[in-house]
């Protein structure tokens, strides 16, 4: 099974401005260079607007994924409209109570995908991921926006973390297996682990954000994807970079 995790496009308006950034240029380049790879599915996990959901942010995006005949599937992040994402790309049906939370068979292996729109995973998601989790006889695979771990990114971990991590956290620990969950968010490439939960964080189509700083502080305008490879029980990836689009 081999996926492609594309996150954080944060693709404006029409003639918006980006932070100087071609973001639109941007995801084509990324989208282009997924293709190459030949995945058997691509993610896009979350913010894929730059400030609020917009539907005709979500149109066009939809219009250059029906062009890949490739199969995709979607989560939303703090940048988005979960009920205005699912509508434009014809997975209304995937929603429950306003949120984006479902799972789909990869090749014949559950994956899993969450919504953290507002900064946490809801009580009644939390009720449906143990559900999940407790049929699985084997390592998760999950997708979300947020990492549910600590990433030491002071910036992004005192500010913009995932506000109920602990529960999360609780949740994955008691799964027998690995728990492997993709994220994006903070605009960095990472991986942490914490006993049996594997995070790895994926950098953004946009710009990254530097480790070190406790300020906002962009470190490079280089984009990337995350390549995913998981066949008879062992599991590879890497991050892939390409030179942005920018402006400046």
């Amino acid at each position: 099974m081999r996926i492609v995790q594309i996150t954080d496009l944060h693709v404006g308006r029409e003639g918006e401005d980006t932070y100087g950034v071609d973001v639109r240029a941007n995801f084509l380049k990324v989208l282009d260079a997924a293709r190459q790879k030949r995945p058997h599915y691509l993610v896009l996990s979350g913010d894929l607007c730059y400030r609020d959901g917009d539907p005709r942010i979500y149109e066009w995006i939809f219009e250059q994924m029906e062009g890949l005949d490739i199969p995709y599937d979607i989560l939303s992040g703090n940048h988005d409209d979960p009920v205005m994402m699912a509508e434009a790309f014809g997975r209304s049906h995937l929603l429950k109570e306003g949120e984006l939370y479902y799972s789909k068979i990869f090749s014949g292996r559950p994956v899993l995908f969450l919504d953290t729109t507002t900064g946490i995973v809801s009580e009644a998601q939390q009720e449906w991921l143990r559900g999940q989790l407790k049929g699985l006889k084997q390592e998760a695979m999950i997708f979300m926006h947020h990492p549910p771990l600590e990433a030491g990114v002071p910036f992004m971990d005192s500010r913009h973390a995932l506000r109920n991590r602990g529960e999360v956290q609780s949740i994955f620990l008691a799964h027998p297996f690995n728990v492997n969950v993709f994220t994006g968010h903070y605009h960095v490439e990472k991986v942490i682990r914490k006993k049996n939960i594997v995070v790895h964080i994926t950098p953004s189509c946009f710009f990254q954000i530097g480790q070190d700083s406790e300020e906002f502080q962009v470190d490079h305008y280089r984009i990337g994807l995350r390549e995913i490879h998981w066949d008879n029980g062992v599991m590879m990836n890497a991050v892939h970079y390409l030179n942005g689009v920018t402006h400046r």
